[in-house]
């Protein structure tokens, strides 16, 4: 009997392997080569500056190897979906999704994941209000699931006319993006939409008809029989429908989101950290003027602000993946 779906599970299941068999390859084939380097240089062949650049290179592929290796939830391995919100300190918390935008997507860029933007909204003076990024590639979700919670800013405001140092917030929702080898069921007739003219982001492509839409679903708790309204927009393509079938598709990564945390205890770790955009919430600060960036869950933190900013997230990650993998 054919069955696409389960050949695309097996497929994608073979291409996992894969890529630990590649990568303890690659891992392999360097440790050899710093051997030799070790022995070129006894023979004064190679110099002890080449030594350590290959020693260098071969502890970054180990680390990189043991950073993969923490990712043992199934959903770890799905692309993911990242909703950031402007939290309390205004135009000032606008800018700071800007940034946090920026920081994202400098990342991903290096991690060579495609981006979409599913859902853009201009800030009043400067800055985004709101945000959705679509992230597709392997083991997004598993990394970036350390970024979900309140984000803090503490700086000198360009918005300030008293050049006052301000505090502001945003938060960062992350959840799985699932692909079509995973099955969730919709009722249609529970979904209702609404649609809007939208624009692109920075205010671009301005349509003249309502191409923007907004899905309504009345989802159950399973749990408690409990109704609740789940709302996504969606103003990525210039099609109406095209925008529908993201639209759906977004909805079912939240509601595999949701099926998840009703199942696993260790999922709902995640959810914990969600709390109210303000004061005390935070999961990191970062602020700029004391050159500090400080994740309050694992202690880790850096003076390079700079780097952090430009998208140099790894050593963060990686603290949050220990720390929750101790804890399990």
């Amino acid at each position: 009997m054919k069955d696409p779906g389960y050949a695309k599970k097996q497929i994608k299941a073979i291409g996992i392997i894969k890529s630990w068999v590649d990568a303890y390859n690659v891992v392999q084939t360097a440790v050899e080569e710093l051997q030799l380097a070790f022995d070129f240089n006894k023979e004064g062949v190679v110099s002890e500056e080449e030594v350590d650049k290959v020693y260098s290179d071969v502890v970054l592929l180990i680390e990189q190897l043991e950073l993969k290796n923490m990712l043992h939830s199934e959903e770890d391995h799905l692309g993911a979906v990242i909703k950031i919100n402007a939290g309390a300190g205004g135009t000032e918390a606008q800018d700071w999704v800007a940034m946090l935008y920026r920081m994202y997507s400098r990342w991903c860029e290096v991690k060579m994941y495609k981006v979409n933007i599913t859902n853009w909204l201009e800030g009043d003076d400067a800055g985004i209000k709101t945000v959705t990024l679509q992230v597709e590639g392997d083991d997004a979700f598993g990394y970036l699931k350390s970024e979900n919670g309140v984000h803090r800013l503490v700086r000198v405001s360009p918005y300030n006319a008293q050049g006052k140092r301000m505090t502001s917030f945003a938060s960062v929702a992350v959840v799985p993006l699932i692909d079509d080898t995973i099955e969730i069921d919709i009722n249609l007739g529970d979904i209702t939409w609404d649609t809007f003219r939208s624009s692109g982001a920075g205010g671009q492509n301005v349509n003249k008809v309502e191409t923007g839409v907004r899905l309504h679903y009345n989802y159950k708790d399973p749990n408690s029989g409990e109704t609740s309204e789940i709302v996504i927009e969606n103003t990525e393509s210039r099609s109406q429908f095209g925008n529908k079938d993201n639209a759906i598709r977004l909805l079912k990564s939240h509601l595999y989101k949701l099926e998840l945390k009703r199942r696993r205890q260790a999922f709902a770790k995640i959810e914990a950290h969600k709390k109210k955009i303000e004061w005390g919430s935070q999961i990191r600060s970062y602020v700029f003027d004391d050159r500090r960036v400080k994740d309050h869950r694992t202690g880790w933190q850096t003076s390079n602000v700079q780097a952090v900013m430009d998208g140099d997230l790894d050593d963060l990650i990686k603290a949050y993946l220990m720390a929750t993998s101790n804890e399990e």
